[in-house]
């Protein structure tokens, strides 16, 4: 059993330490009104006991709150007094340098918190630590000076969460869609450098890496681009190269045909295109980007962007295939051995063109379900379902991509151009409310839940506005490629970015979190069950309902977004146990679950999860995935095509998730399991030769939409552990 200081650093549990504080503070009083030392083994064993029925490693704050209980149980109010005001007074002489403390234990690489707190991120490496440390005064500023009060407690207290706490001291947004056509097209400025409009595949793909890099040190969510921006360029090299073919043969007064011309044409633009896809996806993962990781970066698939134009169309497809017979080859590790990358992320557009056999791109959609089962993208999206859930006011529906992993734009036309827009345009931040919470709080009184969930709503709203404060009046300059130089807007030196923040040109979501657990608490019921349903889909109608009444009051596009928790989900159920304990089925795990998903050990086949979790897909407009938990696919492509048609028919976006691994001390490269060592922590150990060490070991798994690869703090790891097959 292990508990973790207030450094972070986890170590293993220590009674006597417990006793000896006890001891300490039952000295300071006068003998008449000491615990004996039975009471003392007693508050001590009881403590103990706590601790271990926890199934998590306790924090010194909770063992200590135990303490005090358990004291106090005994009727020994003196000496409870005297152990809370040197609980005090230690306080405040740690509030004094915790950011100190903070920083020092991140060098040293023993908090392991902070450690385990992004899955893409290496927190050994110096850039990594750099920004951690930069992470670590930010949100010292922000919770002293920045947030009002009430926003840093409910944040503390695990009610609300403030996202990203550790960008918010600077001018920073959350994720966006990059207008790499116009960048392409009409020329950018990269580090004060002008780059004009390329001349070939190879280079457009060059650009747009280095686009992208500085996109991602510019901003601190995902960003997204699409591979149509690409396209035009591969006709660009088709005649650069049919002129370089004509002349070499004219040069050596050679004569061939037409036909033998264009074959030689073609087998050169592929071997182009091969080169431009590999350069997006090594210098993509090879990038380091100013918060220490490679971008976080999705590529998008989307066949009919390409509209009418034949040319441009099969050029697209092209490019596509090549994407995806690299993504199944993977990328080779530092022993050589071929495995998942993280990013880039891959989205594909299921579409009438390629989702049936006989369709003119069915080969794609064959070629994406081998790329899924063999390295778990690409995601899907389903053009059908996209186009009736996303209606501008026009009527006319779109299909587009998320922001990184899972956040969507609203419908917007431009006012200007009566045209519908989504490239160009962002997110401005994220605050998260905690269902279960909200559930817990209200006893199961169900007048009191919906007055608490409007009470919780309202402390939502405020931080949201906090966020949307904080960004306006910035201005251009501090960010050039993202406000000035057409990634997302072409705005003068010294511009305000505001105009961008209205009128639903951007976005501001309200996050959500542990929709089953909050409805277990108040049904007793899992909410696939008819019973419980309607109260489920009923929370999030109100949820959508205070987004649109603060979207009337602000003309600001508040939306409604499926949180996708990493370290929160840990945060949060840790919470949750401080303040209302052990609840069977809704606090008992060291996690809590991502937006509507359905719970992880719930028994459900794919087909009819995808089914239900549509409903509530549909009603988190800001942002949400879906996803089925299937085994080895390699040989069972037909059953993915089945899944594929699936979400054509009735979701909007979803993906599969399966297994890549590989044991660099033995060569396995089957499932690396989870089991709990002697200590009571998950780890992570080879099924074949008992390996523990993650520095030998690659392991693949989905986080919250996107691939992480960097291991996770215990309670992801527990909800890893937990999942069942839906297949």
């Amino acid at each position: 059993m292990n508990i973790i200081k207030r450094s972070g650093v986890e170590v293993s549990f220590d009674a006597d330490k417990i006793q000896n504080a006890v001891v300490k503070a039952n000295r300071t009083v006068g003998e008449a009104e000491r615990l004996s030392n039975y009471q003392i083994e007693e508050i001590v064993r009881k403590v103990t006991a706590k601790c271990d029925e926890m199934n998590r490693a306790a924090s010194v704050e909770e063992i200590q709150d135990m303490v005090e209980e358990e004291v106090m149980r005994h009727s020994a109010y003196k000496v409870a007094n005297h152990y809370i005001t040197y609980r005090y007074k230690r306080a405040l002489v740690r509030k004094a340098n915790s950011t100190d403390q903070q920083i020092l234990s991140l060098i040293e690489r023993n908090n392991e918190e902070v450690m385990q707190e992004n899955s893409n991120k290496n927190p050994i490496v110096n850039s990594v630590q750099r920004d951690y440390m930069a992470g670590a005064v930010s949100k010292d500023i922000t919770n002293r000076l920045l947030l009002p009060q009430e926003i840093v407690r409910a944040h503390e207290e695990g009610i609300i969460h403030f996202h990203d706490a550790d960008y918010y001291a600077q001018h920073m947004h959350n994720c966006d869609l990059v207008n790499l056509e116009d960048m392409l097209q009409n020329g950018t400025v990269i580090s004060d450098t002008m780059i004009e409009k390329p001349h070939s595949f190879s280079t457009a793909c060059n650009i747009a890496t280095q686009i992208i890099a500085q996109v991602a040190s510019s901003q601190y969510g995902g960003q997204s681009i699409s591979l149509t921006h690409l396209a035009p360029f591969v006709d660009v090299s088709r005649k650069k190269i049919r002129a370089t073919v004509i002349r070499e043969f004219e040069e050596l007064g050679f004569e061939i045909t037409e036909a033998q011309r264009e074959k030689i044409v073609e087998e050169r633009l592929q071997d182009e295109v091969c080169k431009g896809i590999q350069t997006i996806q090594y210098q993509v993962i090879t990038l380091m980007t100013t918060n220490g990781q490679a971008p976080f970066l999705t590529v998008f698939m989307y066949l009919n962007e390409a509209g009418d134009d034949k040319r441009l169309k099969e050029d697209l497809a092209m490019i596509i295939e090549e994407t995806l017979r690299q993504r199944i080859q993977g990328v080779k590790n530092e022993t050589g051995q071929w495995i998942t990358p993280a990013f880039p992320k891959l989205i594909y557009v299921l579409e009438e063109d390629n989702i049936s056999e006989g369709a003119p791109y069915f080969y794609l959609t064959e070629l994406a379900a081998r790329c899924t089962a063999k390295r778990m993208v690409p995601d899907y999206i389903s053009e059908k379902i996209m186009m009736q859930n996303k209606v501008d006011r026009n009527g006319e529906g779109h299909c587009y991509t998320c922001m990184g992993c899972r956040s969507f734009l609203t419908p917007y036309v431009d006012p200007e151009t009566n045209r519908p827009k989504y490239y160009g345009r962002f997110n401005q931040g994220v605050v998260t409310i905690n269902l279960p919470d909200v559930a817990l709080s209200s006893g199961k009184d169900m007048d009191k839940f919906w007055e608490i969930m409007d009470e919780r709503l309202a402390l939502c709203y405020q931080a949201l506005m906090c966020r949307h404060n904080r960004l306006k009046g910035t201005i251009s300059d501090v960010a050039p490629i993202l406000w000035q130089n057409g990634a997302l807007a072409r705005l003068k030196k010294g511009e305000k970015i505001d105009k961008l923040l209205y009128g639903g040109y951007s976005t501001i979501s309200l996050g959500y979190a542990g929709l089953y657990e909050c409805v277990y608490y108040m049904t007793g019921k899992s909410h696939t069950d008819p019973a419980a349903m309607p109260f489920a889909l009923e929370v999030m109608q109100h949820l959508n309902d205070a987004c649109k009444a603060w979207k009337e009051q602000e003309h600001i596009d508040f939306s409604l977004y499926g949180t996708p928790l990493e370290s929160t989900t840990y945060k949060f159920a840790k919470c949750l146990q401080k303040r209302f304990g052990i609840v069977p089925g809704v606090t008992d795990r060291s996690y809590i679950t991502n937006s509507y998903h359905i719970h992880v050990t719930e028994e459900i086949n794919a087909f009819d999860k995808l089914t239900i979790e549509a409903k509530f897909q549909a009603l988190s407009p800001g942002g949400a995935i879906s996803y089925v938990e299937v085994p080895d696919m390699q040989n069972n492509i037909p059953a993915v095509l089945a899944l594929l048609r699936h979400i054509y028919d009735n979701i909007m976006y979803a993906e599969l998730n399966t297994k890549s691994d590989y044991c660099q001390k033995c060569g396995f490269d089957g499932e690396i399991r989870i089991i709990e060592d002697e200590h009571g922590k998950l780890v992570w150990q080879c099924p074949n030769c008992g390996n523990q060490d993650q520095d030998t070991m690659n392991v693949a798994r989905r986080t919250c939409g996107y691939i992480g690869t960097q291991f996770w703090n215990q309670g992801r790891t527990q909800e890893i552990k937990d999942r069942v097959l839906h297949l």
